[in-house]
């Protein structure tokens, strides 16, 4: 009985992917892992076990996904590219930080899964931009069951593609089960790619790019079970930039910003004075003008959102006297005298030295973290030579963001 229902149900489920397979409109470009969506309705429903009367289903519907030509991502446009990112798996001590009240990560005896890369685009009165989205395998839309969000805005000549490569972020996703976003500057609005972070129009709420980039972030709130309050941003160079920007234009969603070799709000406000930002107070000539002056002439801005800062000491494209900057800006609006620092010198096991700095308020919260990494220069510190702009032998600056974003509490967080 149990192998005529097997078999009944390989024969329907045939049928019902052949039809899958005639042309439909697409799905807002949405990549389908038809397998993997498969599979977690088996388990949903108890099917999913190798074991027991039931035994063999797995098999007979992955016999069926291959005599349907759908082994693979089967993408809402014909005949596109695959864009699914296969993460290796990654190692580092995240698990010790990540909330194992609400997921558990994946213990290492289990085989890796992968999520899925989806393709998608926002709109408002700004403008337009593409954003991919990651999607572990482990997100489950139930009601209730929320997971924290990650927005990571790439660096100049960079794409979502390159960034998730480079900082490893997915795979991070897939081992604690976190939704990341990725949106993309449009060649358009930026022949470098470069978020327009210098730009007047550009560091206000609710207009240009940051509305751009707040609307992605609560688009993807929306649709998908996001905890309100454990969304945080990232960025490298310009995209840190932005990240700052953000984080004092909308504080109010973001909990928490992580900052890679960028600098601090409303640091120029064309590209002559980009340039000279960059530079730690260089003038478009190249005359070096004294740090506190140029600091003077920026609007008096506080930064109240906790926050976390790398840069290298020998960067050479943007000056870590921009890091300084961001970490003052963020005690500025604390108590600054009640603050308590440690200061911790260390080293990697590849041998990149670093000072670490941590500022916590009364309650032993961490408002700002602060890591300069000795002899490095404009690369993401511990990033996978996968992607551009990384420095593979520094300090994992993923997993430190993450532990540092997942440490804040907000509102009724426990």
């Amino acid at each position: 009985m149990i192998l005529k229902t097997r078999e009944s149900f390989s024969r329907r489920l045939l049928q019902f992917l052949q039809f899958s397979r005639t042309p439909r409109p697409p799905l807002a470009g949405d990549t389908i892992d038809i397998t993997a969506m498969i599979r977690r309705a088996l388990a949903s429903a108890g099917l999913g076990t190798n074991s027991g009367p039931f035994a063999g289903v797995a098999s007979t519907i992955d016999k069926a996904l291959a005599a349907a030509g759908l082994t693979k991502h089967h993408t809402s446009e014909p005949g596109s590219p695959d864009p699914a990112v296969k993460e290796p798996a990654r190692e580092g001590n995240a698990s010790q930080f990540y909330d194992r009240a609400r997921r558990d990560p994946v213990p290492a005896s289990e085989p890796a899964r992968h999520g899925e890369f989806l393709h998608r685009s926002f709109t408002n009165g700004a403008g337009k931009r593409s954003y991919k989205l990651y999607v572990p395998a482990s997100y489950a839309p139930v009601e209730g069951n929320t997971v924290p969000l990650v927005v990571m805005l790439h660096g100049c000549k960079q794409s979502p593609d390159d960034f998730a490569a480079g900082t490893q972020m997915n795979a991070l996703a897939d081992e604690h089960g976190f939704l990341v976003v990725y949106p993309a500057q449009a060649a358009n609005a930026n022949g470098s790619n470069c978020w327009n972070w210098f730009r007047t129009q550009d560091q206000r709420r609710d207009d240009g790019e940051p509305s751009l980039i707040a609307g992605i972030t609560r688009e993807v709130a929306a649709q998908f079970e996001v905890d309100q309050r454990r969304i945080y941003v990232a960025g490298l160079s310009a995209g840190a930039a932005m990240a700052v920007i953000l984080g004092v234009a909308y504080p109010e969603l973001y909990a928490a910003i992580g900052a890679h070799s960028g600098l601090p709000y409303a640091a120029a406000h064309d590209v002559p004075s980009a340039f000279s930002a960059m530079k730690g107070g260089a003038s478009p000539a190249g005359l070096i003008r004294p740090f506190a002056s140029v600091r003077a002439q920026r609007p008096r801005i506080v930064n109240t959102v906790p926050t976390i800062v790398f840069h290298g000491d020998a960067d050479s494209t943007v000056a870590a006297s921009n890091a300084t900057e961001i970490v003052e800006a963020t005690i500025g609006a604390a108590d600054a005298d009640s603050l308590q620092v440690s200061e911790h010198q260390g080293a990697t096991a590849a041998g990149t030295k670093y000072s670490r700095t941590v500022y916590t308020d009364r309650a032993s919260n961490p408002v700002v973290e602060h890591w300069v990494l000795h002899g490095a220069g404009h690369a993401w510190s511990g990033g996978s030579a996968q992607g551009s702009y990384t420095h593979p032998s520094g300090p994992d600056a993923s997993a430190e963001m993450l532990r540092f974003f997942f440490s804040q509490k907000r509102a009724g967080t426990a």
